[in-house]
């Protein structure tokens, strides 16, 4: 079966929330809420739809890392249903998106991004950042990949890479 491939761009509505399984693999789950506004009628009309988000390995460590609540991030990823038992016995199914890549949106924010040295295996990296509300953040890390602060920014601001290599990312 082929993957339904989604893209989400929202706010986080709670702190990334990073955990490990029994063999020592990160996963990290977040929320996002994605918005739109539409009019009908002459009038505008508001929706909102909520989505739970699971990011695996070095992308859910430097998701954890590099986000927070109130952030906002583009998803890229598929979707997956699985289904559970409460403690009650009650069977339930969720649909959750699992991420391929997570990103600031630069729409409204800067973000500074910190290349990370790249390991074996060709893994994605671990990082961290905060970002600070001049439009300028900071992070590092290790592991391959990047890692991704973001900050607000009132008026521009321009986007710093630091790439040891001297070459521009793109």
């Amino acid at each position: 079966m082929a993957d339904s491939t989604v893209t989400l761009v929202g706010n986080l509505t709670r702190e990334p929330e990073l955990r490990f399984t029994q063999a020592g693999q990160a996963i990290a789950t977040l929320g996002i809420a994605v918005s739109r506004r539409y009019q009908q009628n002459g009038e505008w009309q508001e929706k909102t739809s909520f989505f739970n988000v699971t990011a695996w390995g070095q992308l859910g460590e430097n998701a954890a890392s590099s986000l927070s609540k109130g952030s906002r991030a583009i998803v890229t990823g598929r979707l997956e249903q699985r289904s559970y038992e409460t403690q009650d016995g009650e069977k339930r199914s969720v649909v959750e998106v699992v991420a391929d890549e997570i990103g600031p949106s630069l729409r409204w924010a800067t973000a500074q991004v910190d290349r990370n040295d790249r390991r074996e295996g060709g893994g994605q990296g671990s990082g961290s950042g905060q970002g600070s509300g001049s439009g300028q953040g900071s992070g590092s890390g290790s592991g391959g990949g990047q890692s991704v602060s973001a900050g607000s920014s009132s008026g521009g601001g321009r986007q710093q890479y630091d790439d040891p290599s001297g070459e521009e990312p793109f």
